[in-house]
């Protein structure tokens, strides 16, 4: 499999831009009230396969990585970080109680987004603050 490295990196990193792009777009329709397109069957089902193959390339990178790899915390971080984003994207897109409780998830589902890719990029913990801290 490691052979095939860089084409799982390029799976995983499209299905990771293409994950957040459907999730933001789903937010928005929550947000400007057309849940009833948000909640669509086509687009439900475009965010399962497209983080099905999201969840299916990370697992394959993380069995191609050398242990060494999960030394310095940051893949356990994104574990973390991902369970939550998972819980807020569900508080935002539909089981938030009002509108105000699901903006706020929303935003903050996407400042976890956000913190996700920043720690991948920057293969550390701090991610896009690892910059800041010297």
């Amino acid at each position: 499999m490691l052979a095939c490295y860089h084409e799982i990196k390029a799976v995983h990193v499209a299905t990771v831009i293409a994950s957040g792009v459907v999730f933001m777009l789903r937010g928005v329709l929550v947000q400007s009230g057309a849940q009833r397109f948000a909640m669509a069957p086509p687009l439900r089902y475009a965010s399962y396969a497209i983080d099905t193959a999201l969840l299916a390339a990370a697992l394959m990178l993380v069995s191609i990585l050398p242990r060494a790899a999960f030394a310095n915390h940051w893949l356990t971080l994104k574990l973390v970080l991902l369970c939550a984003y998972v819980a807020l994207g569900s508080v935002a897109l539909k089981r938030g109680r009002g509108p105000r409780a699901r903006a706020v998830a929303f935003v903050a589902a996407l400042a976890t987004y956000g913190a996700m890719v920043g720690i991948a990029r920057a293969h550390h913990p701090l991610g896009w603050l690892r910059a800041l801290a010297g």
